[in-house]
């Protein structure tokens, strides 16, 4: 085989880098190929992009040592007073009733560690125990007496759990616990806080999708919490904030979570343009891995998940959290692990063992490093795979035209080997292996990934002419259509407008206008695209962020479905649809097609339900006239992202 020659003087062309021949398959590692798409520019790197969490009943909270070390890490976001802390924590007085706080750790404590650390501050505004008032003088301290720019603020943390929907671990003094309450709660606020600094932001807790209790509706309620919390908070808020704990027994099933972090955020931002009417920011405020919190499999995942999360934009993420505690020592990937979901050692004991030393980094620490290394504030994220499924690549093109790559191995026996043509000049690579306590840093590669194992290559590409990028693309879609829209970005400019189709990009037109219809395009259908402008001398600009649209159904037809998300316990649901028909209809056929692969009909009635690979159909005698009905149990294991088009007889129908 020869390896093909990777230009990247030549981009936005997709470049392959192919993996080398072993001279001995027997001994040698696996072969990968891994594809880096320039054109298919995703999300741009925000300076509040690595973030982590920090708590009140924290000692070292604030202290020289740990802000030096998160600093060191890249971290350039501090969430404060920590979790469900945020709703018991007053800042006047340093107090959390029923909860404990360690001296030295008010406000102005905190926000001395985040300035030495060069971070900025998101901070919880107590809404359980809480007024708009205390928080409104909280703005006030913060922002205007002692001018420290505190932007973000939340409205509270987990109000779902509060009770509301039977389990209650966050505390919430309100007779009435609803969304609906929790909503109007925001709307004051917002309202008290922005108009003490009307350059603050307001985020509003929102369920993630395929997490509890997402999709569930309490008796009472006329919604689910999204719902109900946007369309009421909605006009009234800046950023909608989500938590995410994946579920898995083992590393592997852990690892294997982040490939839903796709589905998770375009689902969330469906849901913020349906209901709020108008796009918002996101903020993950807090994760973590269920397997190997302190051992490698926790700085795979923070790395992938971080990279996941910020390529879909999300403009931060925060992980759970600085110090926390031993929980449970067992071995995991070879090494002692003390189920402790903080980011540094707190020195704790147990049955079997000790932690070591105070503050000393967990691997996930060195996980968030490796990302700070690897995407920089301005960066773009571009598409980036591989045909190995334990190699998991991230990919961002910097202002200067490099492009660094990030490679994610996620098997814990072998290494694979990645072979760059020399047209692509690795200028550093840097390396973080299982056990490791530092990443490693050279100038040259021996074209290996070492087993369990993080690495970041910047390649060198040929100087860019400046070509300004067109701005954020729009669409209008019909079933088959979608017109889309974009400002424009130089005069004399020709833009191309791309789609994402997995590693490659397919070209849908050109003009020199500023808008381009397309037809032919597949009902119901999902489809990402970039707009990039080339001037006259065939010079070519950055992709432009990406726009996903989605097709849906005709304006009218013959038939028309409606589709019900009957009852919903956040892993399954129940499904009612509906099926009118103005034509004469005897035996008759409805067909759609979920749109993740984790969303499976498990039984179904009034008709004949079968299901293979993604595609439904049912088959049924039930009189069209006025309308029949049919429905079924259908499990999901991830975001549950319904079906928007439905035929009958293999005609297309409206969707009611």
């Amino acid at each position: 085989m020869t390896a093909r020659r990777l230009r990247w003087a030549a981009w936005p062309v997709a470049a392959v880098l192919v993996a080398a021949v072993p001279a001995a398959a027997a001994a040698a590692p696996s072969e990968a190929t891994v594809t880096i798409n320039a054109r298919a520019g995703l999300a741009t790197v925000p300076d509040t992009a690595l973030g982590v969490n920090h708590a009140v009943w924290d000692s070292q909270l604030g202290t020289d040592a740990v802000a030096d070390l998160l600093g060191g890490a890249g971290v350039r976001t501090m969430r404060y007073p920590g979790g469900s802390y945020g709703d018991i924590y007053h800042w006047k007085d340093n107090t959390a009733p029923g909860g404990y706080v360690a001296p030295g750790t008010d406000f102005d404590t905190f926000m001395g560690g985040v300035r030495r650390a060069g971070a900025q501050p998101i901070v919880i505004a107590n809404y359980g125990t809480g007024t708009p008032e205390e928080a409104a003088d909280w703005v006030r301290y913060a922002n205007v007496t002692k001018d420290y720019g505190v932007k973000y603020w939340e409205i509270g943390n987990e109000l779902y759990g509060n009770g509301h929907y039977g389990a209650n671990w966050e505390a919430d003094n309100h007779e009435d616990k609803s969304p609906a309450a929790y909503a109007a709660g925001v709307v004051a606020y917002a309202d008290a806080m922005k108009a003490v600094d009307p350059s603050v932001k307001i985020g509003a807790v929102l369920t993630t999708p395929a997490n509890w209790p997402d999709g569930i509706v309490a008796a009472g309620d006329t919604g689910t919490w999204n719902r109900t919390v946007l369309s009421i908070a909605g006009p009234h808020i800046d950023f909608a904030v989500l938590h995410w704990y994946p579920s898995g027994s083992t590393a592997a099933e852990a690892l294997t979570k982040t490939e839903q972090v796709d589905d998770m955020i375009y689902l969330a931002r469906e849901e913020i343009t349906r209901y709020a009417g108008r796009p918002l920011g996101i903020a993950l405020t807090e994760t973590n891995t269920p397997v190997g919190m302190n051992t490698q499999p926790g700085a795979l995942f923070a790395a992938e998940a971080y990279a996941s999360l910020l390529e879909n934009g999300v403009f931060t993420v925060d992980w759970w959290d600085t110090h926390n505690g031993a929980t449970a020592l067992s071995t995991v990937a070879g090494y002692p692990d003390y189920g402790d979901l903080g980011l540094l050692s707190s020195a704790t004991c147990l049955d079997g063992g000790c932690e070591p030393a105070l503050n000393t980094p967990f691997a996930p620490y060195y996980g968030l490093k490796m990302l700070s290394v690897f995407a920089r504030p301005g960066d773009q994220f571009v598409r980036a795979g591989a045909d190995d499924p334990l190699l998991d690549v991230h990919a961002v093109r910097r202002p200067d035209g490099d492009l660094a790559v990030l490679l994610v191995n996620k098997d814990p026996a072998e290494a694979r080997v990645v072979n760059l043509d020399p047209a692509a000049s690795v200028s550093e690579v840097f390396t973080f292996t299982n056990g490791a306590s530092s990443i490693t840093h050279a100038s040259s590669w021996d074209r290996t990934v070492p087993p369990y194992s993080l690495t970041t290559l910047v390649l060198h590409a040929a100087a860019s002419v400046a070509v300004a990028a067109p701005g954020q693309p729009t669409a209008t879609t019909t079933d088959t259509t979608a017109t889309i829209s974009w400002p424009a970005s130089a005069p004399g400019v020709k833009y191309e407008v791309y789609r994402q189709a997995s590693l490659v990009s397919e070209e849908w037109g050109e003009t020199t206008g500023t808008s381009l219809s397309v037809g032919n395009l597949v009902p119901g259908r999902r489809y990402t695209v970039n707009v990039l402008a080339r001037d006259a001398a065939g010079n070519v600009s950055w992709a432009s962020p990406p726009l996903t649209l989605t097709t849906g159904a005709p304006a009218s037809s013959s038939c028309t479905v409606t589709l019900t998300d009957v009852n919903d316990w956040a892993s399954g649901f129940v499904g009612g649809i509906h099926v009118v028909s103005t034509a004469a209809v005897g035996d008759w056929t409805l067909t759609f097609t979920w749109p993740t692969a984790r969303q499976r009909v498990t039984s179904g009635w009034n008709g004949t339900w079968t299901q293979e690979g993604s595609a439904v159909k049912v088959t049924s005698s039930a009189p069209l006239g006025s309308g029949a009905d049919v429905g079924f149990v259908a499990d999901y294991g991830g975001p549950n992202i319904l079906p928007t088009a439905f035929r009958l007889n293999g005609t297309l129908c409206s969707v009611g």
